[in-house]
C-alpha cells in the first residue's frame, strides 16, 4: 500500500499499523476456520447453527440465502471457530478480498470451512470501521497482491496480520463508519424490500396460474380470499384438462419470442468497448433483484451487427440456457446477448411480469427438457414447445395490474442502490485518508438519501 493515498500523509492523530497488531492489542487474533477433516458434508443438517462458507460473503454482509448448517453438538465441539458481533470473515481462497462484517443477527454461528475469522476484541478499532477499510481499493489490491498461489489465490493468517490499516482516534473511527454504515443500511433496506416484492409476485402467480386457488375454493365451496371485482374474474370450474374452464392451452413459444445471441469476436477491438450492454450468464449470476440494470462487458455498433437477434428491448426477459439453466432477470435496459440465454420478447398475450413469473413457476419442466453430455442446455427448440396456460384477458390484466408496480419498485430500488453504492465507493477512500471530513461526508450522504 505504500504510496498509494492511503499511505500518504495522514491528519493529526491517525497512526499506521497492521491488521494483526490492531488485534494483539484488543486481546482478539485472526483464526482459521476448521479443516475439511474436522467438518464433513455429512455433517451438515436441515436445521441447525449457520455455517459461513465463501459464498456466504458478500459485500461486507453475510448472506444467508441456502446457507449451510451445524447440529447443536457439532457447534459445542468446533466452538473456537463460532463468531460474534465485530468480527471480520474472509475468504481463504478465491475471492480473497471480499469480506463481511459479523453482526448480531449472525452472533454464535460458525467461521465455516474456507474461511478466516478477525477479531479485533477490545482494542483502539471499531470493526465497522477495520470493515469499510479493508473495503478500500488499496486494502483489496493489496490483499489480492499478497495472496499465494498461481491460478487460485489462497489467504492465510499471516497475510492478514500483515495487511497495513490506518488507523484515525476512536470517535472518528465510528463517525466515519456511521455515515458509510447509513448508505450500506438503505442498500440493505432495498435490496430486503426487492426480495419481499419478488416473493408476493411469485406467490401471487403460482396461487392464480399454477395452482388454480380461486377455481379450487369455488369447487369446494370455501369463502372468497380476493376482492370481489378480482375474484369474480375466475372461473367456477376445472376442464377436463384440469384447468379452469374457458383458459387457453398453448405453447410458451407461441406468446413470446424466444430468440438467442452470439458472441462478435473478441480478436476485433473494433467490436469491444462501446456503449451497448452486452450480456453473459455471468452477468445474472450476481444480482440481487432479477432486472439487469448494467453489463460488464459492452459492445460497439459494429459489434452488434454481428449477433442476428440485435438489440433486444428494454422488459426482454432473460433466461440462462446453459451453465447453468435457471438464471432469470428482465432486462431494464436495451441489451445484447451471447449465446448462453433464451430471451424472450414478451409482445404479445403475455406481459413480462407472467413470463418472468411462469419461468421461476415451471423451471423444473424447463431444466427436464434439457440435454448435453458436457453441460445441460435448453434448446430454443425444445423450450418454444413447452406448454403454458394462457388465463382469460381480464385475469391477465389483474395480474400485471398488481405486479407491474412490484417490479417498478424492484427496478427502482435497483437503481437507488446502484447510485448509493457509487456514492459509497467514492467517499470510501477519500474519508480513509483523511482527504474528506465526516462533516462534508455527512452533507453528501444527507443529499444522496
Amino acid at each position: 500500500m505504500t504510496g498509494g493515498k492511503l499511505a500518504s500523509s495522514l491528519p493529526a492523530g491517525w497512526k499506521r499499523c497492521l491488521l494483526g497488531e490492531i488485534c494483539e492489542a484488543g486481546g482478539g487474533g485472526i483464526q482459521t476456520g476448521p479443516f475439511g477433516s474436522q467438518l464433513h458434508a455429512s455433517d451438515y443438517v436441515p436445521v441447525g447453527i449457520p455455517s459461513i462458507m465463501p459464498q456466504n460473503i458478500g459485500d461486507n454482509r453475510i448472506v444467508a440465502d441456502g446457507i449451510a448448517r451445524i447440529s447443536e453438538e457439532d457447534a459445542i465441539r468446533l466452538s473456537k471457530y463460532r463468531v460474534e458481533p465485530g468480527d471480520i470473515v474472509y475468504s481463504r481462497r478465491g475471492d480473497v478480498e471480499r469480506r463481511a462484517l459479523i453482526r448480531s443477527s449472525e452472533d454464535g454461528w460458525l467461521c465455516g470451512t474456507g474461511c478466516l475469522r478477525v477479531r479485533l476484541g477490545d482494542g483502539p478499532a471499531d470493526p465497522a470501521f477495520v470493515a469499510f477499510y479493508l473495503g478500500t481499493p488499496e486494502a483489496r489490491e493489496w490483499i489480492v497482491r499478497h495472496a499465494h498461489g498461481a491460478t487460485m489465490p489462497n489467504l492465510n493468517t499471516s497475510i492478514l496480520a500483515a495487511c497495513p490499516i490506518v488507523v484515525p482516534p476512536l470517535p472518528e473511527q465510528r463517525a466515519i463508519a456511521g455515515v458509510l454504515s447509513a448508505l450500506d443500511d438503505k442498500i440493505e433496506l432495498n435490496r430486503k424490500m426487492n426480495a419481499t416484492l419478488e416473493a408476493m409476485a411469485r406467490a401471487l402467480f403460482r396461487d392464480w396460474f399454477v395452482d388454480f386457488g380461486p377455481t379450487r375454493a369455488k369447487m369446494q365451496g370455501r369463502p372468497p380470499y380476493l376482492a370481489p371485482e378480482i375474484w369474480s374474474l375466475f372461473p367456477d370450474r376445472l376442464d377436463d384438462e384440469g384447468k379452469p374452464e374457458g383458459w387457453e392451452m398453448s405453447e410458451i413459444g407461441k406468446e413470446a419470442t424466444a430468440v438467442g445471441g452470439s458472441t462478435p469476436s473478441t480478436k476485433e477491438p473494433a467490436y469491444w468497448g462501446g456503449n451497448i450492454n452486452w450480456a453473459t450468464p455471468k452477468d445474472l449470476s450476481s444480482l440481487k433483484a432479477p432486472v439487469l440494470l448494467e453489463t460488464s462487458r459492452t459492445i460497439t455498433e459494429a459489434g452488434l451487427e454481428k449477433i442476428s437477434s440485435g438489440l433486444l428491448p428494454e422488459g426482454t426477459v432473460l433466461l440462462s440456457s446453459r451453465a447453468p439453466i435457471g438464471y432469470v432477470a428482465i432486462a431494464a435496459v436495451p441489451v445484447a446477448v451471447n449465446q448462453g440465454f433464451i430471451a424472450l420478447k414478451c409482445e404479445g398475450r403475455l406481459s413480462k411480469e407472467f413470463v418472468w413469473q411462469w419461468l421461476h413457476a415451471f423451471m423444473d419442466e424447463i431444466k427436464g427438457n434439457a440435454n448435453g453430455s458436457t453441460f445441460q442446455e435448453i434448446s430454443k427448440k425444445n423450450f418454444r414447445p413447452l406448454p403454458v396456460v394462457v388465463p382469460s384477458e381480464p385475469a391477465r390484466s389483474a395480474f400485471d395490474a398488481i405486479v407491474s408496480p412490484m417490479l417498478e419498485r424492484i427496478i427502482a430500488n435497483e437503481r437507488e442502490s446502484r447510485t448509493l453504492a457509487q456514492t459509497r465507493d467514492l467517499l470510501l477512500p477519500r474519508l480513509m485518508s483523511g482527504e474528506l471530513r465526516v462533516a462534508e461526508a455527512e452533507k453528501i450522504v444527507e443529499e444522496a438519501l
